[in-house]
Order: C-alpha cells, then structure tokens, then sequence
C-alpha cells in the first residue's frame, strides 16, 4: 500500500521523511482560497474548518488514484476572539498578523484525513495552544527581516523550527501538530494499514 501526502508542504514533508515513514508527495490542487472562503459563509468554526479542507484535499487526489491511501492535511490560527488568520499576502500582512498575536494566547488547529478510492476513511485534528509573548515593532522588523519570504506560506507567520521560536513564551501541545501534522496517530493508523511496520 502507497502512502500520497496531499502536499508540497516543506515541513509535512521533513516531518515523515524523519520519522521514516515511506510516500509520495504530490499537490494537492486545490484552490484554498476559494474554498476557505465557501467554507467561512457555511459558518464552520476552526476546527471544522481545519477538518474540511484536509479532507478535501484528501479526497481530490484520492479519486485520481484507488490503490493509494491519501493524506491531506490543513492547519488553522484561531485567535480568542473567534476570528481565524491565515497565510499572509504579503510583508505587510505579515507584520499585521504579529501585532494581532502578539501578547496573546492562540490555538494552532491541525487535521489529518486519510483518504482511500475517493473517500475519507480516517482522521483526526489536534490543537496547540500558543502563547505569544509582547512582540516590539523593532523585533516584529527583524524578525521579517530574517524569515520573509519563508514564512509566506505559514499560518501564524512562523515557523517554531528556527526564528520562529523566538515568538513564543509557552506552547502547550504536540510539536508536530505545531508544525502542521499530528505525526503521531497519523503513523499508528499507518501501522494498521501495513504501511508502517508494527
């Protein structure tokens, strides 16, 4: 059994090639946007959101190939307040997103849908909680100054796995999941499967 990985994600990617986990990466070709945009007029909080758009992923490539497990997988910032960020546009964005995080705590949502013949067979989503420390305008240009454009395609505008860190007085949660997969119950399902030996 093939595993695809729904993603050309850097750091999905690292993360099952570290754990020795056997796949394909292909993208996924789905247009985000556009269904972030269908899924936020349906009123879905976070976590659905995060659910229903890995599984969409999932499922898209899934249906080009039946003899495949797929796994597609999204990550959410969802602020106090309810509101949602996601991946910044542009520098200036990305500076907006920092200040509006900065002091605070957020929750940093990821599903994992696996997908088999074009539907969902398993998933799961978990949550981090981040707690931001006060950022200065100085840092907050530094900082851009080191990560932009790395962190273009990044919710939450860091990556905990370099300068990224330097945000965070706390996180509670699983480090992978942070990074954008809950490694974890993805490969003990893979374990079930044969993918991965038991």
């Amino acid at each position: 059994m093939t595993l695809v990985l729904a993603s050309q994600s850097a750091s999905r990617r690292a993360m099952l090639t570290a754990a020795g986990v056997p796949f394909v990466a292909v993208s996924a070709g789905v247009d985000e946007e556009s269904a972030k945009a269908a899924l936020l007029g349906e009123g879905l909080a976070a976590r659905d959101m995060a659910d229903a758009l890995a599984e969409l992923k999932a499922i898209k490539v899934s249906s080009g190939d039946g003899q495949a497990l797929v796994l597609g997988s999204d990550s959410i910032v969802a602020l106090e307040d309810g509101s949602m960020l996601d991946k910044p546009r542009d520098r200036a964005e990305a500076a907006a997103h920092l200040r509006r995080l900065s002091g605070k705590r957020h929750e940093l949502i990821s599903a994992a849908v696996i997908a088999e013949g074009g539907r969902p067979v398993w998933r799961v989503v978990d949550r981090a909680k981040m707690h931001v420390r006060p950022l200065s305008e100085a840092f907050i240009e530094t900082y851009l100054d080191l990560e932009w454009p790395a962190i273009a395609g990044c919710v939450g505008c860091y990556r905990i796995e370099g300068p990224g860190a330097q945000l965070f007085s706390r996180i509670e949660g699983s480090h992978f999941t942070v990074l954008g997969l809950p490694l974890l119950p993805v490969i003990d399902y893979l374990r079930v499967r044969g993918v991965m030996p038991s």
